[in-house]
């Protein structure tokens, strides 16, 4: 399913849960090349794709999927006699009576998410029915109220805000994509009490409430993930009058760490949490040896809500360690009072408001310019964004290169926008090592160097 956050979304989700049908939600960014990838290699039966949203015809972008994958249907949402696509009202149609629903086990796969991560190609992340209802019913989100489901319903995050309401029983309010005035609006006329997303969802919603006056006090808690949170942003959550707090998970491991209502400022602006009920966490060094707390070192984590593995069994023998500890990619360590400090990661990610894109993937496509010799992708930070793409190029000789040329050729790669470098350094050469690898930090300090 790529489909925005919606009514719809939400009940195909659900009652493709309920036939113990595997869900593979896809980010709505992803272009052509990124759903081919996942169509292909996930061999999917049935896509659910917009008829027309945001610019984008859906079904024409993927008309060569039916000759080179396993795909049967495409159902078209929100349109009518689109060629070679099931119409929602068809759908809705068909006749159910005697249909038999599967027979899944708890411990049946029923989600397969793809992700960004350290690979040039996304990578299947499997969820069992146990590990997500376990994420659902944390305790924390059992008498949330009227939630706004505002994230990307492909994100695993969106995935969770969507059907965790339906499972406790909880109303909520779909938006299909965000609009920080809309959002305040529907805040203050419906008294939303539960909400969450990136800073920019925090940043924008408290600009567009303060230039409309709009009456957030309804707000209990938002939570917020995904990229780098200042202090600062905690504070103005607090002093419009809900908790703002540092969170952390990922797509493999969704809630690692949360707050509770008594936990003060200090350790939900200046940490990233304590272990949520049934986690655990080591922190060890390079050889997999444990460290003392306060020591930092590579973050193993271990949960109930935990995936089950990838699509690609060979990536796990990477992503385990004995005992069925995952290793994050993430650097960190963890103090007296059981909280979890995030100090940086190992995996070669850029995180552009919450999502993760691939530096690797970045640099395949660039790499695939005629005029490009050698070439690498960089986090460059971003007060709105957290981080966006930069690309550090060495062009063939006597060629000029612009960053509009480079934008250009990606949107003719057919990959995600999102995904298409920012910002352009020209260079004669990259720092390499004595192995020939890129030595990134060094780009990344004079990214630093010249804020």
């Amino acid at each position: 399913m790529q489909l925005p956050t919606s009514v719809e979304a939400s009940l195909i989700y659900q009652a493709a849960a309920h036939l113990g049908a595997v869900t593979l939600p896809i980010i709505s960014i992803y272009g052509a090349r990124e759903v081919s990838y996942i169509v292909s290699q996930s061999r999917a039966k049935v896509l659910f794709v917009p008829a027309y949203w945001r610019g984008r015809n859906y079904p024409s972008e993927y008309q060569a999927l039916r000759g080179n994958t396993d795909l049967e249907t495409v159902v078209a949402i929100g349109g009518q006699d689109v060629p070679d696509c099931m119409s929602w009202e068809e759908l809705s149609t068909i006749k159910t009576e005697g249909f038999e629903s599967g027979r899944a086990g708890a411990d049946d796969v029923c989600c397969l998410i793809y992700t960004s991560g350290t690979t040039s190609d996304p990578k299947g992340v499997r969820h069992t029915h146990n590990s997500l209802l376990w994420e659902w019913r944390r305790p924390i989100f059992a008498d949330s109220g009227l939630y706004l489901s505002n994230m990307p319903a492909g994100h695993i995050t969106g995935y969770g805000f969507m059907l965790r309401p339906a499972l406790l029983g909880v109303p909520q309010i779909f938006m299909d994509q965000w609009d920080p005035d809309l959002a305040a609006r529907l805040i203050e006329e419906h008294r939303v009490r539960a909400g969450g997303g990136t800073p920019l969802f925090l940043m924008t919603l408290l600009e567009a409430a303060e230039e409309n006056g709009a009456d957030l006090s309804s707000l209990q808690n938002f939570s917020m993930g995904g990229q780098g949170i200042t202090p600062q942003q905690v504070r103005l959550a607090d002093q419009m009058g809900f908790r703002g707090a540092r969170v952390y998970g990922s797509t493999e491991h969704p809630t690692v760490t949360t707050y509770g209502p008594r936990d003060g400022f200090n350790s939900r602006a200046h940490t990233d949490g304590k272990l949520d009920t049934g986690n655990e966490v080591r922190i060890v060094d390079d050889n997999d040896a444990d460290l003392g707390v306060g020591q930092e070192g590579n973050i193993l984590t271990r949960g109930p809500d935990m995936f089950c593995g990838y699509s690609d069994e060979q990536l796990d023998k990477e992503a385990f360690v004995a005992g069925g500890w995952y290793r994050t990619g993430d650097v960190g360590k963890l103090d007296g009072k059981g909280c979890l400090h995030i100090t940086d990661r190992k995996k070669d990610i850029i995180i552009r408001g919450g999502e993760n894109i691939s530096s690797l993937e970045v640099e395949a496509c660039l790499l695939r310019h005629p005029s490009i010799r050698d070439a690498a992708a960089v986090a460059m930070p971003d007060a709105t964004y957290g981080e966006k793409v930069c690309a550090f190029v060495v062009p063939e000789p006597n060629v000029e290169l612009t960053l509009k040329d480079i934008r250009s050729h990606f949107k003719t790669m057919g990959v995600a926008v999102q995904k298409s470098p920012e910002r352009l350094e020209i260079v004669l050469t990259l720092p390499k090592n004595s192995s020939g690898k890129t030595l990134k930090p060094l780009l990344r300090e004079k990214l630093l160097q010249e804020q």
